[in-house]
């Protein structure tokens, strides 16, 4: 191969994922989509909310690493190579940059959800004692 064909590429990408790469495709799609409705509403990004979001988008990294991993059926231990080793921070950084956005737009949208009273006061119930 002596040149790089987008199609090829995305051929090679659909057949490695599979269903993983639609549900991915809308994932993104509904945290972007999310993201921008916050910040037209808002007129401003929360600085407060976007660390939030980055702290816990630290999970959304580690999630990407392990689906990496299932899709390409081999582990860490197979990385050889350099350019391996930042495939690996590529993926985990891809997966921790989505996670902030999409997080993001979940904290800013979650105020507007119908029945969040409930739930947050079933989160703050203490449980008895006995």
């Amino acid at each position: 191969m002596q040149e790089l064909d987008p199609a090829v590429l995305g051929a090679v990408v659909l057949e490695m994922m599979g269903v993983w790469f639609w549900l991915l495709l809308l994932l993104a799609l509904a945290g972007l989509g999310g993201f921008a409705w916050v910040v037209w509403r808002e007129r401003s990004v929360s600085s407060g909310r976007v660390v939030r979001a980055q702290a816990f988008a630290l999970l959304a990294g580690a999630g990407a690493l392990v689906l990496m991993a299932h899709v390409t059926r081999s582990g860490f231990t197979d990385a050889g190579g350099p350019i391996d080793w930042l495939l690996i921070v590529m993926i985990f950084a891809g997966g921790w940059v989505g996670g902030t956005i999409l997080l993001y737009a979940a904290i800013g949208l979650w105020p507007l959800l119908p029945g969040r009273e409930r739930v947050e006061a079933l989160l703050a119930r203490k449980p008895a004692a006995g």
